[in-house]
């Protein structure tokens, strides 16, 4: 009978954060309570042959596993269904539906996979299973596509078809437009589906208009989970979807028994592994791209959003929802390279600094940890006079002469403190940061400073390096540069600028500087550590 159906996906799309290691008790529970809500269909997992069955997971090698977890358990009224991401498990690996806990699979795909995909789930049908044949980023189609892809449904005849707007990328009208063409052209009989995510805060409000929709003569299967949970910016919170059906569509979930799910073993999780609306997803979702390609540059911590905005605005169209991270790293470096001609300023820096003595100071913790090793040396070499140059930060523990930035995402950070001092100190830059108003002192060719043959191509520790050994300087003794450590140990003077990385990531990064300063071969002058390093 036609209406409209909710679907909880919380072990299956929930398992995105934890590896669907939710523990048995747990998935034991969150099953039960479901059940007890009344939800019309629950999802339980993800069949993928290439894991190992555990019962403290909600992800399957074959069919046959799923009912030694499930086994016992009343399945009350909800219809029982799993998921299979096509290519992911072989029809082999399944059981006839007769001998299975299991009353339906669904079956996701991505576009270039269609054809071969609906085949498959015809071999699902024949097993006995509702079958659902869920169509991942459905954004990426255009009508004729989707009007493909919907005559192969109709030749299937599967129990639903479902919208997956896989990155959450959906808004209102062009909601409506993906269903009311998948209403009008598919057959009657075919159950008509939407998952969403809350890349744009609007899972939820998007459900609602589907529910809204007066007099849909096919079934409607609105896909959530318990609290959101879910990958990226999460899911449409099953317990809001139940209220709403509750008080305007007559339905009658006992929410008490989500509330209790959420309670006991939802708050739990979330506390360990959050998920939801956040700037990143936001960032994503408004550039119609993976988020990947947000997280990337991110982590790169030097980039302005507006700089990635404008890195993501190059994104060719057929890459955008296919993360591909060589394609982004060129096309980081190639915005970044911003050619000026600095014959001038390159004069100027070595009038400046021939034959002199340099202190550099990083923003590594030991700069104010072990400032009395910089105190003594400066005391030492008094004579010499060091010009004290900083790197992409203004150091609060002594007077510097300069500071060097090539890092766009610091700048923006330093630019109050760069006017406050304005004049106190000269400003070195490289030419992929603009500055807001004025010019800096001098800047020069980013493209010229870089290691192309290092992990990171523009370590401004280098770059300085490169400068200075063209300025002709004669010893540099360098302080704060205190070389990469595993992501839980702070390594900065100011946290924000701390990356994320494994312990053995941290170690291949601090040999590949030592690479770097390899190939820069002579450099002219001497090099003193003031402070601890892991650079020697």
């Amino acid at each position: 009978m036609p209406g409209i159906n909710l679907l909880d996906c919380t072990l299956r799309d929930g398992g995105y954060l934890n590896d669907w290691e939710f523990g048995h008790d747990n998935i034991v529970n969150i099953f039960e309570r479901l059940v007890s809500a009344g939800v019309d269909i629950i999802e339980i997992g993800f069949l993928n042959e290439s894991r190992k069955y555990d019962v403290n997971r909600t992800i399957f090698p074959d069919a046959q596993t799923v009912n030694l977890t499930y086994a016992g358990l009343d399945k009350g009224r909800s219809m029982i269904v799993g998921m299979i991401d096509y290519g992911t498990c072989s029809i082999e690996r399944m059981i006839p539906a007769q001998d299975s806990f299991m009353d339906g699979i669904r079956v996701i795909f991505k576009k270039d996979k269609k054809e071969n995909a609906i085949a498959f789930c015809r071999q699902i049908k024949e097993l006995g299973y509702k079958v659902f044949a869920q169509a991942v980023s459905i954004t990426s189609y255009d009508d004729d596509e989707l009007m493909e892809l919907i005559g192969l449904v109709n030749d299937l005849e599967p129990y639903a078809f479902s919208l997956v707007d896989t990155y959450g990328l959906l808004h209102k009208n062009q909601l409506m437009h993906y269903f009311e063409f998948a209403n009008e052209h598919m057959k009657p009989a075919i159950g008509l589906g939407y998952h969403s995510h809350n890349n744009f805060q609007l899972a939820y409000a998007n459900c609602i208009e589907i529910m809204e929709i007066p007099a849909l003569k096919r079934e409607i299967v609105i896909d959530g989970t318990l609290y959101g949970m879910g990958k990226s910016a999460g899911n449409a919170p099953l317990e809001l979807l139940a209220t709403y059906m509750n008080d305007n569509l007559g339905k009658k979930y006992h929410c008490s028994q989500l509330s209790e799910a959420i309670d006991v073993t939802i708050l739990e999780l979330y506390k360990k592994i959050p998920w939801g609306y956040s700037f990143k997803f936001f960032l994503s979702a408004s550039k119609d791209c993976h988020p990947n390609y947000v997280t990337y540059l991110m982590d790169k911590k030097k980039l302005s959003v507006k700089s990635i905005n404008e890195i993501l605005d190059k994104l060719e169209h057929s890459k955008r929802l296919s993360y591909d991270q060589a394609y982004v790293e060129h096309l980081y470096v190639e915005y970044q390279k911003r050619e000026c001609d600095d014959t001038t300023d390159r004069a100027h820096l070595r009038e400046w600094l021939q034959g002199r003595e340099i202190l550099m100071l990083g923003p590594g913790k030991h700069v104010v940890e072990q400032r009395d090793r910089i105190e003594a040396y400066l005391e030492e070499r008094r004579a010499d006079s060091p010009i004290r140059i900083s790197i992409n930060f203004i150091p609060q523990v002594l007077p510097i002469d300069a500071v060097f930035i090539s890092n766009a995402k610091r700048y923006v950070t330093l630019s109050t403190k760069l006017c406050q001092s304005a004049g106190s100190f000269l400003t070195l830059a490289t030419s992929n940061v603009t500055k807001a108003s004025g010019a800096f002192d001098y800047v020069f060719n980013y493209n010229s400073l870089l290691d192309e043959q290092a992990m990171i191509v523009d370590n401004p520790m280098i770059m300085l390096f490169r400068l200075l050994r063209e300025a002709g300087v004669r010893r540099v003794a360098l302080a704060g540069f205190d070389g990469y450590v595993k992501a839980d140990a702070p390594n900065y003077i100011n946290p924000n600028m701390d990356h994320s990385f494994s312990r053995e990531k941290a170690a291949e990064i601090n040999q590949d500087v030592r690479d770097s300063i390899e190939r820069l071969g002579t450099l002219g002058f001497e090099i003193e550590y003031i402070t601890d390093t892991l650079y020697c």
